[in-house]
């Protein structure tokens, strides 16, 4: 099956591009091993009507790449994704002489400096967008952990319901009152459902008013699954139910079959 692959600049083109029929999926980055959840992304999932049809995990690698012919000497500023950047801080802060400039995309980064087309000038990237715009690899594996993975989310707008899925991401608000959180988080106790993630995040336009994203093992429509749903709804101020899909397997890394 050919895909086409088509970027956009932000997280929220991404979506507005799927809500008006441009693309038919969008995959955006959720959550980073190391520098957490990339809260934009999740403000979009509250704030659009896409649906969650699939989850990915990738090992990430990050690379420092120039121009051809720059020395590590002559670099005086690195561009990349803010997530990136934090990724690689340790790497980072053996050069503070750079000046550090956050854009909006890791492969734009690359993309900008193939532009300026400056020997003073490096991104952090993939070796992949090295391969692309003609680049070298100054560094490789610099990312602060080499345990760093990043979750992807597949959305949808109209998901086919699919019997495989076995996890469920939801949003919901607790009502302000005492005991309003263990109430919801009754729910799915009692019932013994495991959740695997549970983070709050202030609602946007609602100062000191949070949301609390969840992951559930299992489907939405099992019975005890969508039976803690539906006291939920009883219980908090709001519920959301933001997809259900099958759960990543082993996490990809495109190196780990590759000798080095």
């Amino acid at each position: 099956m050919d895909v086409e692959i088509i970027p956009y600049p932000s997280f929220s083109e991404v979506f507005e591009a799927t809500e008006n029929d441009s693309v038919t999926h969008a995959v955006v980055p959720i959550e980073n091993s190391i520098e957490g959840s990339v809260a934009q992304v999740n403000d979009l999932l509250l704030e659009n009507d896409l649906m969650i049809s699939g989850e990915v995990v990738l090992r990430i690698r990050h690379c420092l790449i120039t121009m051809p012919g720059t020395k590590i000497e002559q670099i005086k500023r690195v561009y990349s994704h803010p997530q990136a950047l934090g990724q690689c801080r340790r790497f980072l802060s053996q050069y503070p002489e750079w000046e550090v400039i956050a854009t909006y995309d890791t492969a734009g980064s690359a993309a900008m400096i193939k532009k300026n087309r400056r020997d003073d000038e490096a991104a952090i990237a993939s070796a992949r967008a090295a391969e692309i715009y003609g680049f070298e690899i100054l560094k490789e594996g610099i990312e602060s952990d080499h345990q760093n993975f990043t979750r992807f989310f597949v959305l949808e707008k109209h998901p086919k319901t699919s019997k495989d899925a076995n996890k469920t991401s939801i949003a919901f608000a607790a009502k302000n009152t005492p005991g309003a959180l263990y109430l919801c988080l009754k729910e799915f106790a009692e019932r013994g459902i495991n959740l695997t993630k549970l983070e709050s995040r202030p609602r946007r336009n609602k100062p000191w008013m949070y949301v609390f994203f969840a992951d559930i093992d299992g489907n939405v429509e099992d019975p005890n699954i969508s039976d803690a749903i539906g006291g939920l709804l009883r219980t908090a101020a709001f519920v959301k139910i933001l997809g259900s899909y099958r759960k990543a397997g082993e996490a990809f890394d495109p190196l780990a079959n590759k000798s080095h």
